[in-house]
C-alpha cells in the first residue's frame, strides 16, 4: 500500500475510513425497507380465500384487514369502523385516486365483508381490491 503524500512509509495510519461503514448501513437500510411490508403482513393472521385465477399482489395505498375475531386493521393499526371511515376519507381528500386492498378471513360471513367494502366506498375510495391467495392446482 502506498503512503499518502508527505508521509513516511513507517508512519501510523490514523485516519478513519468510513466509506465501508456507510456502504453497510445503506445495504441494511434497503433490506429493512424491503422486509418491513412483509413483517407487517405477517403480524396479522388472516386466512385468505384461495382462487385459481388470482392475479399478482396489488400495491395499495390503504390496506384493510378484517380478522376472524372481527377486528379491523387499517395499515396494520387496529381501529373501529367509524375511525377507519374517517381516516380513509381524510386520505381521499389528500389523494383522490386512493386505492384500497381489503383482506378478510374466509370464516367471516359474507355480510361482514360487504360491510367493509361499503365502508371503503362511503369514505370515497372508488378503486378497491379483495386480497386472495392463489390456489395451487393439483396435477392430474
Amino acid at each position: 500500500m502506498a503512503a499518502p503524500i508527505g508521509k513516511q512509509q513507517n508512519d501510523v495510519i490514523a485516519e478513519i475510513n468510513i466509506i465501508p461503514f456507510v456502504d453497510i448501513v445503506l445495504v441494511l437500510l434497503i433490506i429493512f425497507m424491503v422486509t418491513s411490508t412483509a413483517i407487517v403482513k405477517a403480524a396479522i393472521k388472516v386466512d385468505l380465500p384461495k382462487a385459481a385465477a388470482a392475479g399478482s399482489e396489488v400495491t395499495a395505498t390503504v390496506n384493510l384487514v378484517y380478522t376472524v375475531d372481527k377486528e379491523l386493521f387499517l395499515d396494520g393499526t387496529r381501529t373501529t369502523m367509524d375511525d377507519a371511515r374517517r381516516l380513509i376519507a381524510e386520505r381521499v381528500s389528500e389523494s383522490p385516486k386512493l386505492q384500497a386492498v381489503i383482506s378478510a378471513d374466509t370464516k367471516l360471513p359474507y355480510g361482514d365483508v360487504v360491510e367493509v367494502v361499503d365502508l371503503v366506498k362511503q369514505a370515497g375510495v372508488s378503486g378497491f381490491a379483495l386480497n386472495i391467495e392463489r390456489k395451487t392446482v393439483a396435477s392430474k
